[in-house]
């Protein structure tokens, strides 16, 4: 193995854990919170055409019904979702403490 083969090794070990390292610190935490805010935001649009699920009565709920169709799979999802979730209060307060 040569000087340059050595070089072109260490280099490459060292762009993987300066990417793994970037990854770690900025990367991963900014994809969790952007997730879940689109969580958030596609819970609150499934709450406010089915709130009828929960016992709110809505006037737009005869309209979306002609949504459950297209929305069945994501519907079963996001209604255990809601049952399981704790107040949207304490969710968003977890994301400003670590």
């Amino acid at each position: 193995m040569t000087a340059a083969d050595r070089i072109d090794a260490y280099l490459d070990t060292l762009e993987e854990w300066l990417h793994g390292l970037y990854h770690g610190m900025i990367e991963h935490p900014s994809f969790e919170k952007i997730e879940k805010e689109a969580e958030d935001t596609a819970d609150v649009f499934m709450f406010a055409c089915f709130a009828d699920a929960f016992g709110i009565p809505s006037p737009i709920s005869y309209y979306t019904a002609e949504l459950l169709p297209y929305l069945s799979e994501e519907f079963v999802q996001w209604e255990r979702r809601m049952w399981d979730r704790e107040s949207l209060i304490e969710r968003k307060g977890q994301q400003y403490h670590f």
